[in-house]
């Protein structure tokens, strides 16, 4: 296990160096009402650290994350196990979908009360930072409330933003395509780790014509695709003010998966959505539905999310994993600090905030619960102790990670500036367009190239 992690340390050494630039799919608002009135927050919720609670008086931190049923059920119970070693503390644990969670926080944001502690990812992080939503950790590390002895610093500093730590990495993970495995083995369809994207493209033709089942491709979810996408030619989907591209012709290849899927057939209609929560686990067309038309045989996720489509999948379904297609897999794929937990400035107790992710990161009672479904414990010496308990599937995870990711794959980008969330909102959009017949992947690649310039220049 030791030799593992030694490798996924290794693969995350360069994120040291990343400052986080921020934003991401989230919703059109931004994550505060306005620049100054988050600096009065900041304010506020530097006097709360300076004051603390005291010692054994009673307090209810509210904890908020996204994720599915495993995770929920995961989350609760540790928050339980901590309220039990330290009667004084209780939590309001919350609890959402991706896209609602992303807009209750950006409500609450706009209002001044976040929660105490809230789950994180790197797309957002600098841009909550930027608006002063977040307390900077780095007193609590140097006075070792938050221990971090056992964490590689690479990994601890992927939660940097200038010269601050404004979060902590609670999992290590990567790109990952799920799929229906025992479909596959039974119809004699064989899956290949570090496909290409024409490969890719060949295998949903196959799985198609042999069993009637369709393709999903990141259908209105797929932001971290475009830009994998993009990556096989060494280019980034946005720069400062702008997109990263010089031409609309750097993104027509995303384009291209929806264009061909529906005029060959292969790729769901859209219209199976309309009354489903896209990037739910439950109601993903891999696991959910009776009909192969209405059905993938594959999902677009994240390495960590593995248990929980497991969990999700009827009986008799085993889900194999593999690698995202590229035109070039090496350039595109990349490790990923899965999610973090941060403190908000809305805290009035950010210091008993900042204990209850010291117990997340270095708890082993508590990792024996949640058992990496968040990605790979960030602390060696509890990434050692949960691997005897850790199920089949997590085992596998550890795997891929090691074994196929880490020595094919590039440094992650840096993540996305402030207005990115608008571009992709405009991106569903087209995709929509698209997969409905009403623009080619040459019109909406043009339209992005333009509009999302636009977006960005203001």
């Amino acid at each position: 296990m030791k030799k593992k992690m030694a490798l996924i340390m290794a693969g995350l050494m360069t994120l040291g160096s990343l400052t986080a630039c921020g934003g991401s799919k989230t919703s059109s608002e931004t994550p505060a009402a306005s620049q100054a009135a988050s600096s009065e927050a900041g304010s506020a919720g530097t006097a709360a650290a300076d004051n603390g609670a005291a010692s054994g008086d009673s307090v209810n931190l509210i904890f908020s994350w996204w994720g599915n049923q495993t995770r929920n059920e995961r989350t609760q119970a540790v928050l339980d196990m901590y309220t039990e070693q330290n009667p004084n503390v209780t939590f309001d644990g919350q609890f959402a979908e991706w896209a609602d969670y992303w807009n209750k926080l950006a409500t609450a944001s706009a209002g001044h009360a976040l929660p105490d502690i809230v789950q994180m990812d790197y797309k957002y992080l600098e841009q909550y930072v930027s608006n002063n939503l977040l307390v900077d950790l780095t007193p609590y590390i140097e006075s070792g409330v938050i221990d971090v002895s056992n964490v590689d610093e690479g990994i601890l500093n992927s939660g940097k933003v200038g010269d601050g730590i404004y979060a902590i990495c609670n999992g290590i993970n990567a790109p990952a395509l799920l799929y229906n495995k025992t479909l596959l083995d039974e119809n004699g369809i064989t899956v290949k780790d570090n496909m290409t994207t024409d490969e890719f493209m060949d295998l949903c033709r196959e799985v198609y014509e042999k069993t009637g089942y369709k393709t999903n491709v990141a259908y209105n979810n797929g932001d971290n695709l475009i830009e994998y996408t993009m990556r096989a030619n060494g280019e980034i989907l946005f720069e400062k003010d702008k997109l990263g591209v010089a031409s609309p012709e750097s993104l027509e290849a995303f384009f291209n998966y929806y264009e061909v899927g529906m005029k060959e057939g292969w790729h769901v209609d859209p219209s199976i959505f309309a009354e489903r929560t896209i990037g739910s686990v439950e109601q993903e067309p891999l696991v959910y539905g009776t009909n192969p038309e209405t059905m993938s045989w594959c999902a677009f996720y994240y390495s960590n999310q593995l248990t929980a489509m497991m969990n999700a999948a009827p009986e008799g379904m085993e889900i194999g994993m593999t690698t995202w297609p590229s035109a070039d897999p090496v350039k595109s794929d990349y490790l990923k600090p899965s999610q973090f937990f941060a403190v908000t400035v809305d805290s009035k107790n950010p210091e008993e905030a900042a204990k209850v992710l010291n117990f997340i990161t270095n708890s082993e009672e508590c990792n024996n619960v949640l058992l990496g479904e968040r990605g790979v414990p960030i602390s060696s010496v509890v990434a050692d102790a949960i691997a005897p308990q850790m199920s089949e599937g997590d085992q596998e995870v550890i795997r891929y990670i090691n074994e196929v990711v880490t020595p094919n794959s590039s440094t992650i980008n840096p993540p996305a500036p402030d207005g990115a969330s608008e571009v992709y909102d405009l991106i569903d959009k087209l995709e929509e367009r698209l997969c409905y017949g009403e623009i080619t992947a040459k019109e909406a690649a043009q339209e992005l190239f333009e509009q999302g310039n636009k977006i960005m220049a203001q």
